[in-house]
């Protein structure tokens, strides 16, 4: 990725120029840059190693080995496992740094996907579909609420976007830095949003909890996969961050985007119309040893 010199943010320089959380807007006219992953399960390590790689020559050109992606980028976004990503890049340390380097994503990868997916007998895998989720989701509730603690979304260094899907109100649920300022009530806890978005629909639980709005009234989350209804974490960042602009009744400026996808789960062709025009409820949701409905958000 080329970018203009002038446009270049260094740690020193970068907060004076932040989207959020410092200033609600962008100075008039600023090229605004977002950062946006896509999902895919332990397919994350594709955008981990992308990002290590940038993070890395960030630092050479900076002269600054502390430098972090965070301090490049106005919006990280991401849906499903691009949301833990977005959030490992974002979350304050004690320092008020990113938890996470760059780098260090893919060591949280081969780390913890062996428990979070344990291996599972072929010959199981369609009656745990039927049963319930193929995989627990209890060790990476865990790890998340060990790592992100008591830190809530208005707390994140940068802005971030993150899709999830209320399957009560079968409606989606946009979590976001700035949303989370203006409404109490949005102001999760940044692992319930992370388990959230991940909750991908037969192979890990949905995630129920609960917030307070400003009056004091419970509002109660039943949340599952962002990539449900919003599987384009681009499209809700620039949109969201739109919105807030014209609010402000200033004029777009320039969106910079460095979009990372995850590859694709199988390089051959799957199925085709002639074929899956013969399947019922069990056919999309289970067929051949895949999950057609599912694979189709990821």
């Amino acid at each position: 990725m080329q970018v203009p010199e002038q446009d270049l943010m260094s740690p020193g320089r970068a907060s004076s120029s932040l989207l959020f959380p410092t200033s609600s807007l962008p100075r008039e006219g600023r090229m605004i840059t977002v950062l946006s992953i896509d999902g895919g399960g332990v397919r994350g390590i594709i955008p981990g190693t992308i990002l290590a790689f940038l993070e890395k020559k960030l630092q050479e050109i900076d002269g600054s080995p502390d430098a972090r992606i965070a301090d490049y980028f106005d919006v990280v976004a991401g849906t499903s496992t691009g949301g833990l990503v977005a959030t490992m890049l974002t979350a304050p340390n004690t320092q008020r740094r990113p938890l996470y380097a760059a780098k260090d994503i893919n060591k949280f990868y081969l780390e913890h996907c062996p428990n979070i997916f344990p291996a599972v007998c072929k010959g199981l895998g369609l009656f745990k579909s039927m049963m319930g989720p193929k995989y627990s989701g209890q060790h990476l509730h865990s790890i998340l609420k060990k790592q992100l603690g008591d830190t809530r979304i208005s707390q994140t260094l940068k802005s971030i976007v993150i899709p999830t899907f209320d399957i009560k109100l079968l409606q989606p649920i946009i979590f976001s830095t700035y949303d989370a300022k203006k409404d109490v009530s949005k102001d999760a806890l940044l692992s319930d949003v992370c388990i959230s978005t991940s909750a991908a629909p037969t192979y890990l639980p949905g995630h129920h909890f609960k917030t307070k709005d400003k009056d004091g009234k419970t509002r109660a989350f039943n949340l599952i996969d962002g990539g449900v209804a919003a599987n384009n974490p681009t499209l809700v960042a620039i949109t969201h961050v739109s919105k807030q602009i014209i609010k402000k009744k200033q004029n777009l400026g320039k969106f910079m985007v460095l979009s990372l996808g995850t590859g694709t789960a199988k390089v051959k062709e799957n199925f085709d119309a002639a074929e899956c025009s013969k399947w019922g409820l069990l056919g999309w949701l289970y067929n051949g040893g895949t999950t057609p409905i599912i694979d189709s958000f990821c």
